[in-house]
């Protein structure tokens, strides 16, 4: 008898990580030894649940590598964010997953990589940089290019030295504004305005971007102006996912469901399909 796709199993709260005012990283893993045989691809994303309040798709924030936990990094936007808020260490929730299609760190093998991220878009991203550092010998340069609406907003700041000292590995940040009594000594304005230093040229790299609409909306059209090609442009899509399976319909767009054929899509797929998702 087939497993029921829809049914979660238990993880349990290992540790939480304040990351910003409103954002927290909760360390899990799948208890008994469903855990040891957990696996995930880059930009995957888990359904999360607490019972009687909800589930919500998240994606996985932690290095694939790991074998004993995964992360997740998660924005307090609504009733089940809310609730997570309040777990601590030793707490169970429902997991389900991973599902959806991941980066192409495969393809992007013997290539210089383009990270471009967003607010909270960082989150499903940061796997591809770990990856990518923990397998340093298998890829070109690095570039990450990064903002957010304010000091205060951006993810894993103790991260971006660590991440800066590997080999030909450059981080870029940018905030939109920075309020009164925020203390910011970087580049203010949004981050296609990154662009004019950035470092990355058009052959031989591949492009992997997770973001607002409206960011990703400009950042594909500049990065098109500077010659990039669509088949080297990969987006990470939110929609409202539900059943995380395909079954429900809910996420379909097109002929595709996000939670099925996505999150991951090439640009020109998604260009090929006409269909209105930036």
């Amino acid at each position: 008898m087939t497993a029921n796709p829809l049914l979660p199993e238990s993880a349990v709260v290992l540790k939480t990580k304040q990351q910003t005012y409103d954002t927290i990283t909760f360390t899990m893993a799948l208890t008994g030894e469903r855990q040891t045989k957990y696996r995930f691809q880059p930009g995957q994303f888990n359904m999360v649940s607490l019972f009687g309040i909800g589930e919500a798709p998240i994606s996985i924030s932690s290095e694939p590598e790991r074998e004993n936990s995964f992360d997740h990094t998660v924005r307090i936007v609504g009733n089940l964010t809310g609730a997570l808020r309040q777990l601590e260490a030793g707490d169970l929730v429902g997991v389900r997953g991973p599902y959806g299609s991941g980066w192409p760190v495969d393809e992007a093998v013997g290539k210089d990589v383009l990270v471009v991220a967003g607010g909270i878009g960082l989150a499903p991203l940061r796997p591809v940089i770990t990856h990518i550092l923990a397998n340093r010998p298998h890829y070109g340069k690095l570039e990450i290019l990064y903002g957010a609406r304010t000091p205060q907003d951006l993810l894993y700041t103790d991260e971006y030295e660590s991440w800066r000292s590997a080999l030909d590995c450059t981080v870029s940040a940018t905030v939109d504004t920075v309020p009164e009594k925020q203390e910011w000594d970087g580049h203010v304005g949004v981050v296609t305005t990154l662009y004019k230093e950035m470092k990355t040229r058009p052959n031989n790299s591949v492009v992997m971007m997770c973001g607002p609409h409206i960011m990703m909306k400009f950042g594909i059209i500049g990065l098109e102006k500077d010659g990039f090609s669509p088949d080297n442009l990969y987006v990470s899509l939110e929609r409202r996912m539900k059943c995380g399976v395909g079954m429900c319909g809910h996420c379909q767009t097109g002929p595709v469901h996000v939670c099925k054929d996505g999150p991951v899509f090439q640009y020109s797929r998604l260009q090929r399909m006409s269909l209105p998702v930036l």
